[in-house]
């Protein structure tokens, strides 16, 4: 429980960055679209370097795809992954819900910013597949106060250097639905996305198992 706690606290603090940072943005510089963008980055990138540092000795996913690479890997029983998996989606709601209020918005706007097409579907399979990589990575080098400072670098770069912006989690992306706003997404588009990010997913355990012989050992 106080694994599942972790996750729904530190899924529901990156949701509020991510949507509370879009909406300040936009009404920071509403003329220009790359300066949002560049707030956006950079707060997420920062709330993830924080959750990360505060929240690793307990549980520090925050992302039910890298939750599900630990299972593939042993680390984690199906019970686990299901507490582990259910706390992020709870807490990606309550989030963006808290970001929403914090604004003087509804609490629950339905996004309709549709974010579709082959580029952008590749886009979540690249930004999936690094950041999986990159996790496992730092974690393989013995120094887990690593691993907080690589994500929230790599989480900040590839906001930038893939098409898609970056979503990489299903909780995060399920979450956005519910907020019609800067980094809102619309519920038709996120099959597609959350399937995306799954296949990046399958692809990264490939990758690990190859480059990080005791990758299971690092995940436990």
């Amino acid at each position: 429980m106080r694994r599942a706690l972790a996750e729904l606290v530190g899924t529901a603090f990156l949701v509020a960055t991510v949507v509370g940072s879009g909406i300040a943005a936009t009404r920071l510089s509403p003329d220009d679209v790359g300066l949002q963008l560049l707030q956006n980055s950079l707060a997420t990138g920062a709330v993830l370097i924080a959750l990360i540092l505060a929240l690793q000795p307990v549980s520090a996913a925050f992302n039910p795809v890298v939750t599900l690479v630990e299972r593939a890997l042993g680390a984690l029983t199906w019970s686990e992954t299901g507490a582990l998996v259910g706390a992020q989606l709870v807490g990606g709601a309550l989030g963006t819900v808290g970001a929403n209020l914090m604004f003087d918005l509804p609490a629950v706007s339905i996004a309709q910013h549709e974010r579709t097409g082959p580029g952008l579907w590749l886009g979540e399979v690249v930004a999936t597949l690094g950041l999986l990589v990159i996790i496992f990575g730092a974690v393989r080098m013995g120094r887990q106060e690593a691993v907080a400072f690589a994500v929230g670098g790599y989480i900040t770069a590839a906001y930038w250097f893939t098409s898609s912006t970056s979503f990489a989690n299903p909780a995060v992306t399920v979450a956005r639905t519910l907020t019609d706003t800067f980094a809102g997404i619309a519920p038709a588009s996120v099959a597609m996305f959350v399937a995306m990010q799954l296949v990046g997913a399958a692809v990264a355990y490939g990758v690990i198992r190859a480059l990080f012989p005791r990758a299971a050992l690092g995940a436990a």
